[in-house]
């Protein structure tokens, strides 16, 4: 496009971030999803976790938890904010027609 990028603006790529953040993420995407009927996302699901931290030899268990339940409120909060705007979304439309 003509212009020299400014290298504050250019965000991290993968290799930015330390080992264990990379494993995190890559655990939190390879986890399932638990979802509810009326409610959504409701987190992860933790089942495998054991073969996760075996797998990338994760020695600070507690360090990893803290990015996973991080990576999942972030998440859960999203969903709800989701489910929220599409709730009003049916409720405006609702509302229209019996006027």
């Amino acid at each position: 496009m003509g212009n020299e990028p400014v290298e504050e603006e250019i965000p991290p790529s993968w290799e930015d971030f330390p080992e264990m953040v990379v494993n995190a993420v890559a655990t939190f995407n390879s986890m399932g999803d638990r979802i509810q009927a009326e409610v959504g996302y409701i987190g992860k699901d933790y089942t495998n976790l054991n073969h996760y931290l075996e797998v990338y030899g994760v020695e600070d268990k507690e360090f990893f938890l803290q990015l996973l339940n991080w990576l999942d409120a972030r998440a859960i909060k999203k969903s709800s904010e989701e489910m929220k705007r599409q709730l009003e979304k049916m409720k405006r439309q609702t509302s229209g027609k019996r006027s």
